[in-house]
């Protein structure tokens, strides 16, 4: 059973984020709280990892993490999360596979490759990563979508694409 992502540990959380570019490098713990925002900005205080506690996944369930090996999320909290920072709408947790990685790669995203500057190990296949909703489309009409794990893939996917195609595209 997976532990819901609201249930994560706070102390291993904020190692991530203190290694974490994308993040500011403002982080303030106080208490089981913690502060932090992206480009600098302090966003709204985070209770254990989750930036939203009440996020729900795409079948109205809690979202549980999508990996912390590799840390994924706009939020590098393990959890594919959005919020008012989050323009790419990081919401599907997809199973990566050779195919998606080369599909993505060739689009501009090259997730294959690590980025030691930007705290980013590269993905191979097997990995769950959180994707932006507009690349998980694009390679679905492409015909090269990953899976996606289901309890692991936040409701705002739902804007971008109905759930019998999610369902359809789940993993195992």
């Amino acid at each position: 059973m997976e532990l819901p992502c609201s249930l994560l540990c706070f102390v291993e959380t904020l190692a991530v984020l203190r290694r974490s570019k994308s993040l500011s490098n403002e982080i303030i713990a106080t208490g089981s709280r913690l502060v932090a925002g992206p480009s600098g900005a302090q966003d709204r205080a985070m209770t254990a990892t989750r930036y939203d506690k009440n996020a729900k996944n795409v079948l109205g369930q809690e979202l549980v993490p999508c990996s912390l090996d590799p840390v994924t999320g706009f939020y590098r909290n393990g959890c594919c999360e959005t919020g008012p920072h989050d323009l790419g709408l990081h919401t599907v947790c997809a199973v990566m596979t050779r195919d998606f990685l080369a599909f993505s790669k060739a689009q501009g995203n090259d997730l294959s490759t690590p980025r030691p500057d930007l705290a980013f190990p590269g993905l191979k296949p097997g990995d769950r990563w959180c994707l932006c909703a507009g690349r998980w489309k694009e390679a679905l009409d492409a015909g090269m979508a990953p899976q996606v794990v289901l309890e692991a893939t936040h409701e705002e996917m739902l804007a971008v694409v109905p759930l019998g195609v999610l369902k359809d595209h789940a993993a195992a």
